[in-house]
């Protein structure tokens, strides 16, 4: 009985290990953050001056 137990926490701690290990998150700098924000905003600026340009046609 205590085998199985101490095989079963093993697995327990080598699948929370593996998670940590294999997490797909990215980390992003701040220059990454801030180019981001910037192209976002130059998007929303892009579409607005599509619009306008729809509308004004």
């Amino acid at each position: 009985m205590k085998k199985s137990a101490y095989i079963f926490l093993i697995a327990i701690a080598m699948t929370a290990s593996l998670s940590t290990f294999t997490s797909c998150r990215d980390q992003k700098t701040t220059g990454d953050k801030i180019k981001d924000v910037a192209d976002d905003v130059g998007d929303g600026i892009e579409d607005a001056a599509d619009d306008v340009e729809d509308a004004v046609d």
